[in-house]
């Protein structure tokens, strides 16, 4: 098989099947397959989270697709945080359009991040290798995963799941639009928050150091 009719072999249709097929694992096969979106991204995350939504109704489909997806997310991060001095990592910070985003990243932190995490076609694999290159710190990438895959899962499950509804009572597109927002501005509180307490660290840290000398 090759690699194009492996990626036409995600349908919908088969992956509903499969869910069925190892429906005995539980919440298992509705976390995993997101998960593994983070470790190829060639896979259609979008589809994965159609399929639970489905298969395991609105609200849990949407928690197995927002826990996998996260855990995939966080896990690239710390591997890229933990290996970025590995050789491919090395190419990719030499790379003049990844060092202009990492440097971005650096620069902004959680809001963008947020943004982009939001929506379902962002590239997330790559978001999530840059983070781990720049220097955004572990809680303020946690926050942004967590927040964003949030607000993307839970819009793709909501469609999905009653799309018909949603085109005949637009009041939801409305308050999807608030809870991302919301979110967004409940991130910057809490982002600035942690910068507070970052910097605070980095100053007492000084501090100590001057005084040992």
């Amino acid at each position: 098989m090759d690699i194009q009719a492996f990626k036409d072999w995600f349908t919908l249709e088969n992956i509903m099947d499969l869910i069925q097929q190892y429906r005995s694992f539980g919440p298992v096969p509705g976390i995993l397959l997101p998960l593994l979106e983070a470790f190829l991204p060639f896979l259609p995350l979008f589809v994965f989270v159609l399929a639970n939504a489905n298969a395991f109704g609105l609200w849990f489909g949407f928690l197995f697709s927002w826990i996998g997806a996260s855990a995939g997310a966080l896990l690239v991060f710390m591997l890229v945080r933990r290996y970025g001095e590995a050789r491919v990592f090395r190419f990719l910070k030499k790379n003049k359009q990844a060092a202009r985003l990492t440097h971005w990243v650096d620069r902004h932190g959680f809001g963008p991040l947020f943004i982009l995490l939001c929506f379902p076609f962002t590239p997330s694999a790559l978001v999530n290798v840059v983070a781990g290159l720049s220097r955004i710190s572990i809680a303020q990438y946690m926050l942004a995963v967590i927040t964003g895959k949030m607000v993307m899962i839970f819009t793709i499950s909501f469609i999905g799941y009653d799309i018909v509804s949603l085109v005949k009572q637009p009041i939801r597109t409305v308050i999807v639009g608030a809870i991302i927002f919301l979110l967004w501005f409940v991130g910057k509180r809490i982002e600035a928050h942690l910068n507070k307490k970052l910097e605070m660290d980095q100053r007492n840290e000084r501090k100590k150091q001057e005084e040992s000398h």
